[in-house]
């Protein structure tokens, strides 16, 4: 009983860690955006991570690369990954601008989205490397990847990026959406982790109670209406 009530208050802990998190995460999300100067000048990703941003710079669209297998709005695509070279210091960001959907015919050929030449402003929020998925192998080469590896992609490209991303946000534009999923607390899960080891310190305590208690007791009435 100890160690499964231990267990529900362990749970219950780890849920209100993940709701903090959560209300953390929502209040630098309406925080006024920042420049590449704050960007640029944090002194680590998690003292800016999911703030807003507002840039401008230059696409490096020859560097552009497209990120199979994740989905958007349930449905299957890539997801359009295209350094930035920022305006004034000239370093590149990686910029996830948003999902495609792939050529389900012929697998090979590459969506049609534009890339505008020229400075261009656009507004997103800070987050880190694009996520991993199961990768097979020769999939990290070419313009179609399942995984971008940044140390990787900084020594084929030769571009010294930070140890962030960009995700664009905004309406449709260019060939691509981006309704980005939203992170959830999960903590939900944790809350019915909680309840179900209580469960089972109740079902432990009414057994014990039962064949402890109950049980002989039942067994020593029985025993002396039969020898009255």
């Amino acid at each position: 009983m100890a160690i499964t009530i231990a267990l529900g208050f362990w749970q219950w802990g780890r849920a209100a860690q993940k709701v903090a998190l959560q209300v953390s995460i929502d209040e630098r999300r309406s925080m006024p955006a920042i420049d590449s100067k704050a960007l640029l000048g944090a002194k680590s990703l998690a003292d800016i991570v999911h703030r807003p941003v507002l840039l401008r710079g230059t696409w490096l669209a020859r560097y552009t690369v497209f990120l199979d297998n994740r989905q958007m709005q349930g449905h299957p695509g890539f997801y359009v990954v295209t350094p930035l070279q920022l305006e004034g210091s000239g370093i590149p960001v990686l910029v996830e601008r948003g999902w495609v959907q792939r050529n389900f015919v012929d697998r090979e050929k590459l969506p049609a989205i534009e890339t505008p030449a020229g400075v261009v402003e656009l507004r997103g929020r800070v987050a880190p490397p694009p996520a991993k998925l199961y990768e097979f192998a020769g999939a990290a080469q070419g313009a179609i990847r399942q995984n971008l590896d940044l140390a990787q992609f900084r020594a084929e490209t030769g571009l010294a990026l930070p140890s962030l991303a960009v995700q664009q946000t905004g309406d449709a534009s260019q060939g691509l959406l981006r309704d980005w999923p939203q992170p959830g607390s999960g903590s939900e899960r944790n809350y019915g982790y909680a309840f179900q080891w209580w469960a089972i310190a109740f079902v432990i305590a009414f057994l014990y109670a039962w064949f402890q208690f109950i049980v002989p007791r039942q067994r020593s009435r029985r025993q002396a209406r039969h020898h009255a």
